[in-house]
């Protein structure tokens, strides 16, 4: 291709998402099609590709590790949980946590992840640092899938302004030849397979180049014992935590039992709400069928339609409304949060006012029509 069809392309060539959004789409992508439950995200810089991969459900523990401790402390904010956290908890548990070292030292805290991520990192190791790399990162922490992405040199010569390397801090960028050379010595060498793909498509007609970034997926061909992780596991940390966040999850009882108590007390007033109306209405029309003949058509658009037994309706004494907590039970969200009525019981025991042998919610409705 002659020179200025080559200054044609360089013109043109513009990636939409933006590239960097390309390579995190990726990871994205490829956690919803392996559902890994820990990630490491190397050279985590910003905490960008956290933040998106935090709202992945599949994910439990979140590890991020940069050599520069300012780059994570400027975002590592945006890691930390919301009031709506507190106040909605998921049903997961997820952990996030920052650490600041260099990915040519061995942590134990970096044992145990299903997927590591290297993400535009290996073109700033030093020439020492990129020997002890594979080492580091697939012999000792040696996790299920391990995601490379890295500047593919052949396609500079598409970017404007490019001379030698896309960034000052750049140590080499590989060809396609190069990068697969390395990544398939690597993979040969710890017992892993590796595909080859990449995102930033060429101009057509210039297929030959490659993709902008090129990506190499790593796949651990054999599980990797606990005896071999043991043996390797150093002594001390080298790494230092610089930020930690654990969300509130209802897999922890204290977030369990407040979401339970406000689901209980709210299906309670519900209940009772619609079983008020439904029996001052009885008392306006002496003609109508009397209370204990009971329907459930005062709360079905909330609770939906359950078989009621006698045991099940509420019920009134005195001055006080009676909600079995056999009926409460009945409500599917609140049955999904217990699992057991025996766990419901046990939850509530204390926390919310109940009949003297402890089977309804108990409200007081001396009050109710002042």
């Amino acid at each position: 291709m002659d020179k200025n069809s080559q200054e044609e392309f360089t013109q043109i060539v513009k990636f939409e998402p933006p590239l960097y959004k390309q390579r995190y789409q990726f990871v994205k992508d490829l956690v919803e099609k392996y559902k890994p439950k820990k990630v490491a995200d190397l050279g985590c810089a910003d905490c960008t590709l956290l933040w998106m991969l935090k709202f992945c459900s599949c994910i439990e523990v979140l590890a991020g590790l940069d050599i520069c401790a300012n780059k994570m402390k400027e975002k590592m904010h945006t890691l930390s949980p919301l009031p709506v956290d507190y106040l909605q908890p998921s049903e997961r548990s997820l952990t996030v946590t920052l650490h600041h070292g260099s990915v040519a030292h061995k942590d134990p805290c970096m044992l145990g992840f299903d997927l590591v991520t290297c993400i535009e990192l290996i073109e700033h190791l030093e020439e020492s640092e990129l020997k002890k790399f594979p080492e580091v990162v697939f012999g000792f922490m040696a996790p299920s899938i391990v995601v490379i992405s890295t500047p593919n040199s052949e396609f500079n010569t598409l970017l404007p302004g490019v001379k030698l390397f896309r960034h000052p801090d750049h140590k080499f960028e590989w060809s396609q030849a190069q990068f697969q050379s390395w990544a398939l010595e690597t993979a040969r060498c710890y017992d892993y397979s590796v595909e080859f793909t990449g995102v930033g498509h060429p101009p057509t007609g210039m297929e030959k180049i490659g993709f902008c970034t090129q990506i190499g997926v790593f796949l651990r061909k054999y599980p990797q014992t606990g005896k071999s992780v043991q043996s390797e596991k150093p002594t001390e940390a080298v790494y230092k935590t610089v930020f930690k966040a654990v969300y509130p999850s209802l897999k922890d009882e204290k977030y369990l039992q407040k979401a339970v108590i406000r689901e209980v007390i709210f299906t309670a007033e519900i209940i009772k709400h619609r079983f008020m109306s439904k029996r001052e209405e009885y008392s306006d029309d002496p003609e109508r069928k009397p209370k204990s003949q009971p329907s459930m058509d005062y709360f079905s658009d909330y609770l939906g339609k359950l078989v009621i037994e006698k045991n099940m309706e509420p019920f009134v004494s005195g001055n006080e409304v009676y909600i079995p907590l056999t009926t409460i039970f009945s409500c599917p969200k609140v049955k999904r949060l217990c699992g057991t009525f025996e766990k419901l019981c046990k939850l509530i025991a204390g926390k919310v006012t109940l009949s003297s042998d402890g089977s309804a919610v108990m409200f007081n409705i001396e009050h109710e029509n002042e």
